[in-house]
């Protein structure tokens, strides 16, 4: 049996991909998922079977990350080699109506986990998810030496988690690395995330099940990238000689609107048509320009973006035409086929 790795927020994007990607790797996976009273694992079914089986490497736990006993419990018997801590209140908008909620989850559950390392598991090795968001209103672009200037109680929350993991590691020599990840998003990224909302709409207005879609700042500009390649940089952080932190983004920056454009017009739509401004969708303060210098991740992990801006969008209009009886246009099929001959991760 290979490696043994923990993730919390198994059943999110990020959390889905890294799970095929450490089966994939041979390693024996375990999942922190909530309890719900209706299953919330669609995103790792395929991937899922029963732990009986002889051949089962995928393993999940009930668990809360405010909870420090019961993740104690669970690192206390699993020994991962490995941790990934993915979970968090990760939406920005939400977290401006719940902050302290965010403060508890996104900021004190990295803590928590760092906490339990420290006292009875110090050979695991630990990566923190953090965001781009934390630099907020600092200028474009940003490297691992720009200062944080947080716009939202997510990118604060995100922020104290990125330095107590700093400093957990040189206080007391654990291997804690943050990855700083920008916009990163795929057919999995939630439906209420800004760029999978836009490519649902284009998918259901081309099958007539919906006419007009409510947005909020168009202004905004990001640093968009596509999840999978980005999960593969997390394991790579966490097989390095030393522990640190690394920016991972495109180095490219586009706003919402040039988002919406492009889907639109891969479709064949007139955004204009479509598209209506509701001022209940603006955040009190905005993060208005983040694009990576991932310099250092390049150099160190040897990585540079396959997947650019007009791949990613074509990629998620296709995906979401399929999941609902259309057949895709195509470009973006042909693009993973093309940059990607040998996946392993399941196309949506």
């Amino acid at each position: 049996m290979g490696k043994r790795a923990l993730i919390t927020g198994i059943t999110g994007q990020d959390g889905s991909y890294l799970a095929e990607f450490l089966l994939y790797k041979g390693y024996e996976v375990h999942g922190i998922i909530r309890r719900a009273s209706t299953f919330n694992t669609q995103r790792i079914d395929h991937i899922y079977i029963d732990p009986h089986a002889t051949k089962a490497r995928l393993f999940l736990h009930y668990g809360d990350i405010s909870d420090s006993e019961q993740i104690s419990d669970i690192i206390y018997h699993i020994k991962p080699d490995e941790i990934y801590h993915l979970g968090a209140q990760s939406h920005v908008k939400v977290s401006f109506d719940m902050a302290e909620h965010t403060g508890n989850i996104t900021g004190m559950g990295t803590t928590r986990i760092l906490e339990i390392i420290k006292r009875g598991s110090r050979k695991t090795k630990f990566y923190q998810a953090s965001s781009s968001e934390m630099f907020g209103k600092s200028p474009a672009p940003q490297n691992e030496n720009t200062p944080f200037k947080p716009r939202s109680p997510y990118a604060a929350a995100k922020a104290y988690a990125y330095w107590m993991t700093v400093n957990y590691r040189e206080g007391y020599n654990l291997f804690a690395s943050n990855g700083i990840l920008f916009n990163h998003e795929s057919p999995r990224r939630g439906e209420t995330f800004v760029t999978r909302k836009i490519t649902r709409a284009v998918a259901n207005i081309i099958a007539g099940k919906q006419d007009k879609i409510y947005m909020g700042n168009l202004k905004a500009r990001r640093d968009w990238g596509y999840a999978p390649e980005y999960v593969e940089l997390m394991w790579k952080m966490l097989q390095q000689k030393k522990p640190g932190d690394f920016i991972i983004g495109t180095g490219e920056t586009h706003s919402v609107k040039d988002f919406l454009k492009a889907a639109f017009d891969y479709a064949g739509l007139n955004y204009k048509k479509h598209v209506r401004i509701d001022k209940n969708y603006y955040r009190p303060t905005e993060a208005d320009n983040l694009r990576a210098n991932s310099k250092k991740a390049k150099e160190k992990l040897k990585w540079n973006s396959k997947i650019r801006f007009n791949d990613l969008i074509k990629i998620m209009v296709d995906a979401d035409m399929r999941a609902i009886g259309l057949e895709p246009i195509g470009e973006g099929d042909k693009i993973l086929k093309k940059k990607f001959p040998k996946k392993w991760w399941k196309v949506d």
